[in-house]
């Protein structure tokens, strides 16, 4: 592993957490959109993350050739982000909002604001591992860089 692989982990790490909690934030944002742009409710958004370097073959032989291979990791990125349609919207009656229908319900966004501040904590606490793993390899260059110099 070289002198720089463990900032560019680090780096990644908090590129991708920064990422995940603008994504967590849209969702708090948007708890209460009932029409967005296309008519629809908004929809909850998830991130997704992968190991930087897989280039997208899951077949035990590619996965263990890379190991053996490369065995120390590459950091991390953003897959993908997707919309959560396993979550169902919620109903709410209210016959007098411009959005019911018929019978006077809602549909409200599938964002339940516990859950996203369980994810914001999650994701801002991985932030800060990373932000720790980042000073710590700092602090050892720097003392390699110290042992270098001599009294």
């Amino acid at each position: 592993m070289g002198m720089f692989t463990a900032f560019d982990i680090s780096a990644s790490g908090l590129t991708a957490q920064r990422y995940r909690m603008d994504i967590i934030s849209e969702n708090v944002a948007n708890a209460n959109t009932t029409r967005t742009k296309d008519g629809d409710p908004y929809v909850r958004k998830v991130v997704y993350f992968e190991e930087k370097g897989v280039r997208g073959s899951d077949s035990f032989s590619h996965v263990l050739h890379s190991v053996s291979k490369n065995y120390a990791g590459k950091g991390v990125k953003v897959a993908k982000v997707l919309e959560d349609h396993v979550t169902p919207q919620n109903m709410v009656y209210d016959p007098s909002h411009p959005d019911a229908d018929e019978n006077g319900y809602v549909m409200y966004p599938n964002v339940n604001i516990i859950t996203e501040m369980t994810n914001l904590i999650d994701a801002s606490r991985s932030y800060e591992a990373n932000a720790t793993a980042f000073d710590a390899a700092k602090a050892m260059a720097q003392q390699g860089l110290q042992i270098g110099q001599g009294s």
